[in-house]
């Protein structure tokens, strides 16, 4: 089972999102939290988050950008700089499709930007993609997160030649 962190701050929007994964029939664990600063808790394992089998490290990211405490922007541009989750996938989840905020995601390293679908069919289509594209026929490293663990063991020399820098 592939984790999924989703990153929203709207609980309506949150519940959707659930519900769409479950109509879908998905096998993903979907974890939820609701701002930026959460979301960097969680990869870091910190206070809530500490327990990895309650916590797991996902091997996708939803994000939404407009965010309370820290933006979208803001954790996208944190998780970037963090040597063990820069290959880590995030999907971009806004109601904006402002040509600065597409440009300004995917200069963060953003891997995709979509517009939340605007109905429940929409959305179950939507999440039946990220299942058959990005957890399914998208390579990603090995044991999605496994590679990046042995990264901190390893040092930068092990992270150039698992990702061929």
């Amino acid at each position: 089972m592939k984790p999924v962190l989703l990153v929203e701050d709207d609980e309506n929007d949150a519940l959707f999102m659930r519900n769409a994964f479950e109509e879908a029939g998905l096998g993903t664990v979907l974890q939820l939290v609701f701002d930026g600063q959460q979301a960097m808790d969680y990869f870091s394992g910190s206070g809530a988050f500490a327990d990895r089998e309650r916590h797991p490290l996902p091997c996708l990211v939803l994000l939404d950008l407009n965010l309370p405490v820290v933006t979208g922007f803001e954790f996208l541009r944190w998780l970037r700089n963090q040597l063990a989750f820069k290959a880590v996938t995030v999907i971009v989840l806004s109601a904006s499709t402002a040509e600065q905020d597409v440009y300004h995601a995917y200069s963060l390293g953003a891997n995709s930007y979509v517009e939340k679908p605007s109905n429940p069919a929409r959305l179950i289509d939507f999440a039946r993609l990220i299942e058959a594209y990005w957890l399914g026929w998208n390579v990603a490293l090995p044991g999605c997160l496994g590679a990046e663990r042995s990264l901190l063991r390893c040092g930068k020399g092990a992270e150039e030649s698992m990702l061929g820098d």
